[in-house]
């Protein structure tokens, strides 16, 4: 951000009185090659609760089109036009990042729904002011690899996007699987928006890696997938848990059979022990999401969202103690309290945020599951 809307924001931010309501803006990918992550978040806005910490709320919608620029330029007509006093979203990885030294200089909390560690690590300068829903590569990578330390896999090769989600799980991924003595044969990288690659795939294929691991999300995940399916390969496929949801399903067809993914609990709460403390939000969020009109069977995408207002809902109680939405004040106390959220039980997990971790999950929030017979099947 230049130094002109730096000022004009804080110009804004000084002379505007308090508002009555909170305002909350939200930046989803709902069109875009990322469209099947962000259109379900966009539905959800639709059931979020229309108080939050026993505030009038106001949410303020914005697709970025799965586009680096669209959503700086979206977060801060937010910022500086809609006076937000929280940012949650964006969707992806590439945006989250992009929109590290806006939230900063302007002091607006955000609260990311991508996955990489990146955002949030470490929690300190520009990352100050950012958390995320959505559980991190290496906590997934590490199920993975237990997983795979399991099945008594020796050999891997990856293939992932080329930007900085795939970058963040190759490189982890790699890491642990040398730790853990599994010998990493080959590593390709392709676009989103990319129809073939039959060429990354040939290279990695030759070299008979006992796994493949697809580091991508959302329905470019399954174009992997179906070109390997089409070379006849055998071995144990893997994906990230940015697909967890059925559009990669019916794009992925019967080329994802057999396929394992990690995932966040309400991917399949039906399946989950009843002791388990993710079970009762999950229920009550799938119900909540699948009776919107025409929005079909549950996403994790969705839950990320919906994990964001329940955050949201104990912060801005906490918040409202100390100073009036729309000020200054009130987005310094509600990234405090954020902060110090402990014991919120959403859909993927138990949230407790602190000052070195602006995620706060731990393993209650991840679980293995496997497509089987075009469905999601929890891996004891």
């Amino acid at each position: 951000m230049n130094k002109l809307i730096v000022a004009l924001v804080a110009a804004v931010s000084w002379a505007a009185p308090a508002l009555a309501e909170v305002r909350i803006g939200i930046i989803v990918s709902a069109t875009g090659p990322a469209a099947s992550v962000g259109v379900t978040q966009q539905r959800t806005v639709s059931v979020l609760p229309p108080k939050l910490g026993g505030q009038d709320v106001r949410y303020i919608l914005m697709d970025d089109a799965s586009d680096t620029s669209t959503s700086v330029t979206v977060a801060r007509k937010l910022i500086a036009e809609d006076r937000v006093d929280v940012i949650v979203g964006p969707s992806l990885t590439p945006n989250s990042l992009a929109l590290l030294d806006i939230v900063a200089e302007t002091g607006t909390p955000m609260i990311s729904l991508a996955g990489s560690a990146l955002i949030v690590e470490p929690p300190v300068d520009r990352r100050r002011w950012v958390f995320k829903t959505p559980q991190s590569d290496a906590q997934m990578a590490s199920i993975v690899l237990d997983h795979m330390k399991r099945r008594s896999i020796k050999s891997l090769a990856l293939i992932g996007f080329n930007d900085a989600y795939g970058e963040g799980w190759i490189k982890v991924m790699t890491a642990l699987a040398e730790a853990a003595g599994i010998k990493v044969v080959g590593s390709e990288r392709y676009q989103r928006t990319d129809s073939s690659v039959l060429g990354q795939i040939l290279k990695i294929t030759s070299r008979s890696p006992d796994a493949i691991f697809i580091a991508a999300s959302g329905t470019p995940a399954a174009l992997p997938q179906t070109t390997l399916a089409d070379r006849g390969y055998k071995g144990v496929v893997y994906q990230t848990h940015g697909v967890a949801n059925n559009d990669f399903l019916r794009i992925g067809g019967k080329n994802l059979e057999g396929t394992f993914v990690p995932a966040g609990p309400v991917l399949v709460a039906e399946q989950l022990p009843d002791s388990h403390p993710a079970k009762a939000a999950a229920l009550d969020f799938v119900r909540r999401y699948e009776a919107i009109p025409g929005a079909g069977a549950r996403s994790t995408f969705a839950a990320y969202l919906w994990d964001a207002q329940l955050i949201l809902d104990r912060a801005i109680a906490a918040a409202a103690v100390k100073a009036q939405p729309g000020t200054d004040a009130f987005r310094i106390a509600l990234r405090d309290a954020i902060e110090a959220t402990s014991d919120v039980a959403g859909p993927n997990g138990v949230y407790n945020m602190s000052f070195t971790d602006h995620l706060g999950l731990d393993e209650r929030s991840r679980v293995m599951t496997q497509i089987v017979n075009g469905g999601w099947r929890l891996v004891p």
